[in-house]
């Protein structure tokens, strides 16, 4: 039996590797023309769909509106009963059937019209009703459905939803995206605080664990206990000499190093990596991910130590 259900999946990858394979393909001027067409509009682009289509194109509407495409998603059954007031004229409207036909969409089509709206189709279909009123018509058609009774959207479904993102990162390229903005839409997520949030926001500022360059090794392990950062600042806030870590210790004990008398000045690190108070959290993190340490030393334009900043707890 696990056998059966692995092969049914192995069928489903190989069914939608072709059916990307077919997409990518296909990609052309008609695609160029809906990126500039998105790039251009002052307005919203209105994603419509029904059924599936339609939760694959609510995913296209949110990844369109977090990425510098203002975007929203209108219901075809919906819209008819009121919510067509979404639409502004002038706006961009992406509708998505498989068939081209789907009754709903159809019947949105005269009044889409109406406010002059730039219809761009993804469809199966390009002789349908749907391919035929619209602007650009993008092609979505696969050779089979995954589905064992060739019924159940799955390959088409994945060639919507892969083309909506294409349109978006193609948008995101033209307008030059960056991380910066994409945190803006995200501020309420760890992504957004990550992207958005400076090291002086997350710094420890207070009882900095500093000593003597003269003490010991066992003197500076008390004070690297106490401060719970995993290490010892050597010197003072305005004249850093050094840093010791329990890595440092770690490794000193492992070459066989006699520590017990030891001068701290003389086995700490004498170029510690340090960051301003200014610089962003993401910058911060990929520093210390780099060089695989636990803490930063952050210091200000006048290299005077104002804090440290420790990420993984």
């Amino acid at each position: 039996m696990a056998s059966d259900a692995i092969t049914a999946a192995q069928e489903l990858f190989t069914a939608y590797h072709e059916a990307l394979t077919r997409l990518e393909k296909g990609l052309g001027d008609g695609f160029s023309a809906a990126v500039d067409m998105m790039l251009d509009t002052t307005g919203h682009v209105v994603v419509c769909g029904m059924g599936k289509s339609g939760l694959v194109g609510r995913k296209i509407a949110a990844t369109l509106a977090s990425t510098g495409t203002p975007s929203l998603f209108l219901h075809p059954a919906e819209a008819i009963h009121g919510d067509l007031g979404m639409v502004r004229r002038g706006d961009v409207v992406l509708l998505m059937s498989h068939s081209g036909e789907t009754e709903e969409i159809i019947r949105l089509l005269p009044a889409l019209k109406r406010l002059d709206a730039r219809i761009i189709a993804f469809t199966s279909n390009a002789n349908s009703t749907m391919a035929r009123e619209a602007e650009i018509a993008l092609d979505i058609s696969v050779d089979r459905e995954a589905c064992p009774l060739n019924l159940a959207p799955t390959t088409s479904s994945l060639n919507t939803m892969v083309l909506g993102d294409a349109l978006a990162v193609a948008l995101m390229e033209k307008r030059g995206f960056e991380a910066a903005d994409f945190a803006a839409t995200h501020p309420g997520g760890a992504l957004g605080r990550r992207l958005l949030t400076h090291v002086r926001d997350r710094m420890r500022v207070d009882n900095l664990p500093f000593v003597d360059a003269e003490s010991t090794v066992q003197d500076a392990l008390i004070t690297m206990t106490e401060g719970r950062l995993g290490l010892t600042l050597i010197g003072t806030p305005t004249q850093l000499e050094g840093v010791l870590t329990d890595g440092d210790l770690r490794r000193l004990l492992v070459s066989g190093a006699d520590l017990a008398g030891a001068r701290v000045g003389d086995v700490a690190s004498a170029d510690p990596l340090t960051i301003t108070p200014d610089a962003m959290m993401s910058a911060a993190e990929e520093k210390m991910l780099e060089a695989r340490v636990q803490c930063l030393v952050v210091v200000d334009d006048q290299a005077t130590v104002v804090g440290i900043l420790q990420i993984f707890e």
